[in-house]
């Protein structure tokens, strides 16, 4: 499968092109690359979506080190590869012990997870396998997050599985990282 919509050369591109792209570059992320390769067809909708991602990834109440674990599920979800490839090993930098890594690549749950993890866990696999949450998963996760945690919890679900979807149709290529690809 080639990439649908491939890297457009610099000068090819409009200034709102180029001013949401030094946005990017300029932010945490230092650089254009992934969804937003796609995405910079549509300034304005990177633009919103580099936003609403920083802080969900960066800054939400949940942490990064769970969203971080949130983002893993969902890409395996989604058999979102570039996403796979770039979170692995952030997910690991942060805490997340490699079992849990492989588990999940895996489609497993995985075994030994501290109760946050596993609250995460099956917070997110509920609702992408099953589109909502069960009471006890909402009330374990209320009860560890609050509110706002549980909130951001679903806009990470939400966020990751937009860039999937916009990846996935894209066709992005996937980043060398050193990370084995998610099996099929």
């Amino acid at each position: 499968m080639s990439d649908r919509l491939r890297p457009i050369p610099p000068e090819d591109w409009t200034d709102d092109q180029r001013a949401a792209a030094q946005e990017i570059v300029n932010g945490p992320r230092g650089g254009l690359y992934g969804p937003f390769v796609p995405l910079l067809r549509s300034p304005e909708l990177m633009g919103h979506a580099q936003r609403l991602g920083e802080y969900l990834r960066y800054r939400s109440a949940i942490g990064v080190r769970l969203s971080e674990l949130a983002i893993l599920v969902t890409a395996r979800e989604w058999n979102q590869q570039v996403e796979w490839a770039i979170h692995a090993p952030i997910a690991r930098q942060v805490g997340i012990p490699q079992d849990v890594i492989d588990a999940i690549a895996r489609r497993e749950r995985p075994q030994a997870m501290l109760v946050d993890e596993a609250v995460v866990v099956d917070f997110c696999t509920e609702l992408h396998r099953t589109r909502q949450v069960s009471d006890r998963v909402y009330a374990d996760a209320l009860a560890l997050f609050g509110e706002q945690g549980v909130v951001d919890l679903m806009g990470v679900n939400g966020y990751y599985t937009f860039l999937a979807m916009v990846m996935n149709t894209a066709r992005t290529e996937t980043p060398q990282t050193g990370v084995a690809p998610l099996p099929d």
